[in-house]
């Protein structure tokens, strides 16, 4: 894609330029807009001849946990009176993750050339999302920095332990599903011929158990390559497929009214946008701005629609109770604590209650659903490799009932 030069005005009326990587002209100016820049003037970058080598590994990969301590420290520093540049450069010099710091001194040195501290992030869109530039220009503009990085490490911290909450609870059955099919993989290949030649040389019939387990285990054997590329195949077409507007919103619906992952979702789903959005209107953001982002971080495309429909109807002068009701994500608590919330003038404190409660209703539903599937699992591996053991024993129970009669 071409590079663009523009040069623009920022929130705080000084002139900012810099160079955006897009498509077309307008993608820039869009992109500019949103994050609050006017008088915007763009012309494409001329390019010279050169060359490129090519890159090897994922770029810059920024852990939750720096980014967290990161904004500790620095609501510390700010709240202690240290100058913004001087933060920057004491917590970039002591900063252990190299990528990390590199972008820490290349905000320290936008800000250095008069760029704000929100400007300046939201040049390392990989480090810091929409949803920290806009809750730091907040707090540039309402002169609040400090309270709002202790609410944005706050935030960034419950966002982590809901994550690792999720990935536990999924840690227990892939770990035991695998270990399924590894043990019976083996078993199949390389323990049942065995008994399968021994079984020939005795002759004779063998029990239909056995005969299945048997002709399964020599399909295994012949089809093993096949089966292995018709899994990657068919997770690779379900990559493929979500990668589309319409795969994506079948996959996220589906996701939604699973029996029994749906409900989990759709509680995290629940808990994060009331979070998210409860942390941005405490801040100052402007809801429908507040809305945008939510939207964009939902992470389910369904939720993503219901929430952007809610923004419309917001800026059609509907009242933000009456849209999450008719979108039918939101359970019927939720839609009337808002409701309460907006009539009440406390819009921000109703939506972080929400977001505790349902905080802990994650925890109990994680509990309950791996409570749930620990038995599940253990009968299924007993009885899958309960039953292949069974299946080759037969024919020997029955050869030693024919020797003893």
């Amino acid at each position: 894609m071409p590079n663009f030069n523009w040069e623009a005005r920022n929130r705080t009326g000084g002139t900012q330029k810099g160079v955006m990587e897009a498509a077309t002209v307008d993608i820039v100016e869009a992109q500019l807009k949103k994050y609050g820049f006017s008088n915007i003037t763009i012309k494409s970058e001329s390019k010279g001849i050169g060359f490129k080598l090519p890159s090897f590994g994922g770029g810059v990969k920024i852990e939750t946990k720096d980014l967290v301590v990161f904004t500790r420290q620095f609501a510390t520093m700010i709240d202690s009176g240290l100058p913004l540049v001087q933060c920057l450069d004491i917590l970039s010099s002591q900063q252990e993750n190299k990528g990390f710091k590199d972008i820490l001194v290349k905000v320290k040195e936008s800000v250095e050339s008069g760029s704000t501290f929100a400007d300046a992030l939201s040049k390392h869109p990989k480090a810091f999302d929409q949803l920290f530039v806009n809750l730091v220009a907040a707090g540039e503009i309402g002169g609040i920095l400090d309270t709002i990085l202790n609410r944005l490490a706050a935030y960034i911290e419950k966002a982590m332990k809901l994550k690792k909450q999720i990935k536990g609870a999924m840690v227990y059955p892939i770990t035991i599903m695998s270990i399924a099919v590894v043990v019976v993989g083996v078993i199949l290949i390389f323990v049942i011929p065995t008994f399968a030649k021994m079984f020939a040389d005795f002759g004779g019939d063998l029990p239909a158990p056995t005969k299945i387990v048997i002709a399964l285990s020599n399909f295994l054997i012949k089809y093993i390559v096949v089966i292995i590329a018709g899994f990657y195949g068919i997770i690779w077409a379900i990559k493929k497929y979500y990668s589309t507007p319409v795969g994506q919103k079948t996959i996220d619906r589906f996701a939604l009214k699973a029996p029994i992952a749906g409900p989990l979702i759709r509680k995290v789903a629940v808990a994060k946008f009331t979070r998210t959005l409860g942390t941005m209107v405490s801040s100052g953001v402007p809801i429908m701005d507040g809305l945008d982002i939510v939207a964009k971080t939902a992470g389910n495309k369904i939720v993503e629609e219901a929430i952007y429909s809610v923004r419309q109807a917001i800026s059609e002068g509907k009242t933000m109770a009456e849209p999450l009701a008719a979108c039918g994500v939101f359970p019927p608590m939720v839609v009337q604590m808002i409701a309460v919330g907006e009539a009440t003038g406390a819009m921000d404190t109703m939506l972080n209650k929400i977001a505790d409660f349902y905080d802990d209703e994650v925890d109990d539903a994680v509990g309950a659903m791996t409570a749930m599937m620990e038995p599940l699992l253990m009968v299924f591996l007993g009885t899958t490799v309960g039953g292949l053991v069974v299946a080759m024993y037969l024919p020997i129970f029955k050869l030693a009932g024919a020797v003893g009669g």
